[in-house]
């Protein structure tokens, strides 16, 4: 008798333990214990689905599915699949924080298409530097020097480059345009937590974005060519100071991005394809990539993590995306990244954002242009309705070709013709 009743507790216990793997409300059951982790304090958007909305961890575990990583520490993070938009897990997604050099995406998505060919020069002058902010990270442009729209890229990607931004965003017609191409663009890709006052994600004032449109910007980024080759380019020449007389020399930069390059404690990604970091002191560090393994592709944020180790972004954001690969198939999403406004299929669910949401008044009549670059590159419906196959050059010690397999938009507006 009594060893049938040692058998049936260790079954019960057996059958507890189980659930409490599978339970869904299981791996948010830190956010019930963690009263010291700062909480938002303002309703969030539910832009994507209505779980998204909700203050803490969000995800519906399957059968199957790993509990999410212990240890995360990042106030907002967002796993997706970046090609059906499926929201993975997410933990104050739509929480509006600032987002320092990651809005670099929302200014290259939307500047990048119009400064071509890519060969394009450009001789800096004093007053477009001027504007930088003081302590901003820089690539080393000099006025009275000449760039290539190529060189300035680089720049802004590799080095994070506050000097390469202010001087593309004059060549684009001047930093308030920039800021209003910006701020119309993130509209357009329903990214209605980002209010934009500088194009370089330097601190300002209610400047702030959330994890998940941080995520939107890299998925619509990454439909360009160009955007992909400059976010995973892990080291390039730029150019040096021009001297009389003397050929002009260039100096190495090395790509930020640690999931990239990799830095002491921290391996390069398996599969790692970009997308940017960021730091400020306001912002902590920020951090949004992309990865692809199996065929599978995989968005991550991870915003302000409190932990002191060094390089936390990264490994939260690794971390992430191997539970993220893992879990694939054995979860139920929490939402969805939107399509655009402008898809020919409609807005998609949860298009409209909770109370406290912005809704800027910059809207306006736009140039046939200023359309063009707020539309160009939007991801379509589910965002992977196809694939090819792409390569990426990633310059290293030497220059290799790595393998991509990168979405497609398949259903968006026909750009107007002239």
């Amino acid at each position: 008798m009594h060893a049938l009743k040692k058998t049936v507790l260790t079954v019960l216990s057996a059958a507890l333990l189980s659930g409490f793997v599978l339970s869904p409300a299981s791996a948010a059951d830190k956010d019930k214990t963690d009263d010291k982790q700062p909480k938002p304090t303002h309703p969030m958007s539910n832009v994507g689905g209505e779980q998204l909305a909700k203050v803490g961890t969000q995800v519906n575990l399957g059968p199957g599915a790993p509990v999410l990583p212990k240890d995360l520490t990042g106030r907002s993070w967002i796993v997706a699949d970046a090609e059906n938009g499926q929201v993975l897990a997410a933990h104050n997604s739509h929480w509006r924080l600032p987002p320092a050099s990651t809005l670099k995406m929302l200014f290259a998505d939307t500047v990048l298409p119009a400064l071509q060919p890519k060969s394009l020069t450009h001789k800096v002058t004093d007053a477009e530097l001027a504007g930088v902010g003081a302590g901003s990270s820089l690539v080393g442009v000099k006025e009275d020097h000449t760039y290539t729209v190529h060189d300035l890229w680089l720049g802004v990607f590799l080095r994070s480059g506050n000097d390469a931004v202010h001087v593309l965003a004059s060549m684009f017609g001047g930093v308030p345009k920039t800021v209003q191409a910006m701020q119309s663009h993130a509209e357009e890709l329903q990214a209605l937590d980002t209010t934009v006052v500088s194009p370089d994600g330097y601190d300002a004032p209610n400047q702030v974005s959330s994890a998940y449109d941080l995520t939107l910007f890299a998925r619509s980024g990454l439909q360009k060519k160009d955007f992909r080759e400059y976010c995973a380019t892990a080291s390039a020449d730029f150019p040096g100071e021009e001297k009389k007389g003397k050929k002009r020399e260039s100096f190495e930069i090395q790509n930020t991005n640690r999931l990239i390059t990799g830095d002491i404690g921290v391996e390069p990604y398996k599969g790692i394809a970009g997308v940017k970091n960021g730091y400020t002191t306001h912002a902590g560090n920020t951090f949004t990539g992309v990865a692809e393994r199996d065929g599978r592709v995989l968005l991550v944020t991870v915003m302000n993590p409190s932990s002191d180790e060094s390089h936390a972004v990264y490994k939260e954001a690794a971390s992430l995306l191997d539970w993220g690969f893992s879990a694939s198939g054995k979860v139920t999403p929490v939402g969805e990244l939107v399509p655009p406004k402008s898809a020919e299929t409609g807005t998609g669910k949860g298009t409209e954002p909770a109370a406290g949401a912005n809704k800027s008044g910059q809207d306006g009549e736009k140039s046939a242009k200023e359309t063009a670059v707020a539309s160009e590159g939007s991801s379509g419906v589910g965002i992977a309705l196809a694939i090819i196959g792409g390569v990426l050059v990633v310059l290293a010690a030497g220059v290799f070709l790595v393998n991509r397999r990168w979405p497609l938009p398949d259903l968006v507006r026909r750009l107007p013709r002239r």
